[in-house]
């Protein structure tokens, strides 16, 4: 069972309709506003806490335990970053290199689609190097 322990999070306003990205990686568009991610290399800024459509508030969780939709099964121990959709998925040290790494799984997911616990440390995340 997924859970979520909420440290760090801002508030910022949707670029467009998120409702269907709730626990998935947004980003920070170049107007400030929280988007959908659109590849796999975009810079996570944090998970999506909620459901806002374009203009509401977008809580985004940047540091904390939180789910996070997963792109594929998921283990314990696995470094995570976010797929093309912004699923938790996972980022290989050396093969991941244009790819950010911003969580570690702390309980797994079964299959693609099922929420995982992540610890996340989003914003400044590094690359997969």
């Amino acid at each position: 069972m997924s859970y979520e322990i909420k440290q760090f999070c801002i508030t910022l306003e949707a670029a467009a309709d998120l409702s269907s990205s709730q626990f998935k990686a947004v980003k920070l568009d170049s107007n400030g506003k929280a988007a959908a991610i659109a590849a796999a290399t975009d810079l996570p800024i944090g998970i999506l806490q909620n459901k806002p459509t374009a203009g509401q508030a977008a809580e985004v969780m940047v540091d904390g335990v939180t789910k996070w939709q997963a792109d594929a099964a998921l283990t314990p121990a696995t470094v995570v970053g976010t797929s093309a959709d912004g699923q938790a998925d996972a980022k290989t040290a050396g093969t991941d290199t244009t790819e950010h790494a911003c969580g570690i799984v702390l309980e797994g997911a079964a299959a693609a689609g099922n929420f995982a616990t992540v610890l996340v440390r989003c914003g400044l995340s590094n690359r997969a190097a």
